[in-house]
Parts: C-alpha cells; sequence; structure tokens
C-alpha cells in the first residue's frame, strides 16, 4: 500500500513538472476557445499526455511536426480517454478519433496532417466541431 501511494505521488510529480515546461497557446475552433500545452519537440512529442490523470476543462495538446505527413497516435501509458482532431498546414481538420485509454491501438490521420490536437474524449463532438472545421492561432515552427 506504501509504495502504491509512493508511485503515485512520484507519477503526479513528474506531470506537474511535465506541464509546466511546455508552452502554451490560446486556439480558436469556430467560437470555442481551448488552451494547449504545445509539444514540438520529439520527446515532448513521444511523451504527450502519458502518466496524467487529468485534464483542465477546455485544456489538451497541441502536437506540431516537421512535415506534412500522414500521423499515428497510440495510448500507451495514458489514463484519459482522449479525442485527436489530426490538422492540415493550413488548420482545417482532416479527422478526429476517438481513443481509449492504456491500448496500443493505432489511431491514423485520413491524410497528410502537420499537426494532432489531444483533448478530452468527446470534446469535439460535444461542440459540434468535426473534419472541415479551422484551428485558428497554431503556432508557427521557427
Amino acid at each position: 500500500m506504501r509504495s502504491t501511494l509512493l508511485a503515485a505521488a512520484l507519477l503526479f510529480a513528474m506531470n506537474a513538472s511535465h506541464a509546466a515546461e511546455l508552452p502554451t497557446a490560446p486556439l480558436t475552433i469556430g467560437t470555442h476557445k481551448l488552451t494547449a500545452e504545445i509539444a514540438t519537440a520529439p520527446e515532448q512529442r513521444s511523451l504527450g499526455l502519458m502518466n496524467r490523470f487529468s485534464l483542465k476543462p477546455d485544456h489538451g495538446m497541441l502536437f506540431v511536426f516537421e512535415r506534412n505527413e500522414t500521423l499515428s497516435f497510440w495510448m500507451k501509458n495514458t489514463y484519459i480517454p482522449l479525442s485527436i482532431a489530426f490538422i492540415a498546414p493550413d488548420g482545417h481538420i482532416v479527422n478526429i478519433e476517438d481513443m481509449k485509454p492504456q491500448t496500443e491501438e493505432t489511431h491514423w490521420s485520413r491524410g497528410p496532417a502537420m499537426y494532432a490536437l489531444e483533448m478530452k474524449k468527446g470534446w469535439f463532438a460535444e461542440r459540434g466541431i468535426g473534419p472541415g472545421a479551422v484551428v485558428k492561432g497554431i503556432p508557427t515552427r521557427q
């Protein structure tokens, strides 16, 4: 029991330090506003939202890639059910997939994408956001 509590405390501390390290950006999809942590480096994208147990309302993570290509994601070591929007370089959503926690099932973009936005599962559907919607405020690569 004691080792379980210690492990949970360590995971919580890792989550807090990881989240604090990433910059955030305000994004807009139609009339809906959100705050996204920005993961640009390969190690940031690999870790993503792993080992976290919650997300604030209207918060998520934007993954920024170097090239416009077919992207794939999985949910190993991810405890929060998520929806992912694959986004083309011009900001339009290519497709949205729902992902179950702690699975190794691969979720693919249905075409080339340069960005992926993860939010709590159902966030896009609850707001009527689907393929073709435009995400505004995506930071440009430097």
